[in-house]
């Protein structure tokens, strides 16, 4: 027989491949996969996308807040001023990021310790933290109380040495 030549055995290979179809019959079923596994995969990559979205923007406003707050104490004229315009900074942040004022909790201290907080030379430091609760979580069981992470930013600023009260 010469090489370029049909092969006897073509045949049987024609048959061959008709009985592996006959055996895979798998016509349609590639849609409902993917359609499966797409859903599978996607649900969960959107809702952390979800959850990673509410809890960077929780964090943007907790550090705006502690920031801000911060740097307005530094600032302020006196003592009286320096805590009003601080109270009045987180409530503008907690306003403006949409944050659940009743999970914010500030806390301002002055270093080193002096009888009045902010003082000339004093270094400011303003801790804001909060609770994000994650997206479509049911009050059911208190799911809604665990599943809530906890954000915290510090932000220090050193007040001026002529800074006066008053």
């Amino acid at each position: 027989m010469l090489p370029w030549s049909p092969s006897p055995r073509r045949g049987d290979l024609a048959s061959c491949r008709a009985s592996a179809r006959e055996l895979s019959d798998e016509t349609g079923s590639a849609a409902l996969e993917f359609i499966g596994l797409g859903v599978i995969l996607l649900v969960p990559l959107v809702y952390l996308v979800l959850a990673l979205g509410a809890i960077q923007g929780e964090m943007l406003g907790v550090e705006s807040a502690a920031r801000h707050a911060a740097r307005t104490m530094s600032a302020a004229r006196g003592v009286a001023d320096a805590t009003a315009w601080a109270d009045a900074t987180v409530r503008s942040a907690i306003e403006e990021y949409g944050m659940d004022a009743d999970t914010v909790d500030v806390d301002i201290r002055c270093a080193p310790v002096t009888t009045g907080c902010p003082a000339a030379g004093a270094t400011v430091v303003v801790t804001v933290t909060a609770e994000v609760a994650l997206p479509f979580v049911p009050p059911v069981f208190g799911l809604d109380r665990v599943s809530r992470v906890r954000v915290q930013a510090s932000s220090a600023y050193k007040v001026s040495r002529t800074w006066m009260d008053g």
